[in-house]
């Protein structure tokens, strides 16, 4: 899983919110969830596995902190966007397509407007 995928999940955000202040053991985040501890435990699994945290032991409780190293790829998209001055949006389709669909959609509302204009006795029944 990568790091974007991982991010995705806002209590996998939340989780990682939390460890920014310091490392904490599995049970002390899932104290602060509604989701329950398996969950937590799953959500960590993730994290870990996209690199965003480190984990030991300490007896029986699992430490995890914050690897910050792991935030690298999210640092260099952001200034990748950061360092562009003005995005530029190119359309999907070539700028001369959209110019010929401009020109037939001008073409049609003037054809209909004609036809608008014809009086209701002068209209062909069709």
């Amino acid at each position: 899983m990568t790091v974007f995928e991982a991010l995705a999940d806002e209590t996998r955000r939340r989780l990682l919110v939390q460890l920014a202040d310091g490392a904490l053991s599995a049970g002390d985040l899932a104290a602060t969830e509604a989701a329950s501890r398996p969950a937590i435990s799953r959500h960590l699994k993730v994290l870990r596995q996209a690199g965003l945290l480190e984990v030991r032991q300490d007896g029986r409780r699992r430490i995890y902190t914050l690897r910050q190293a792991g935030l690298s790829p999210v640092r260099e998209l952001l200034d990748r966007l950061e360092a562009v001055d003005e995005p530029t949006l190119a359309p999907p389709v070539p700028e001369g397509r959209l110019a010929a669909l401009d020109l037939e959609v001008r073409r049609t509302v003037r054809e209909n407007r004609a036809a608008e204009s014809v009086h209701p006795s002068q209209r062909s029944s069709s």
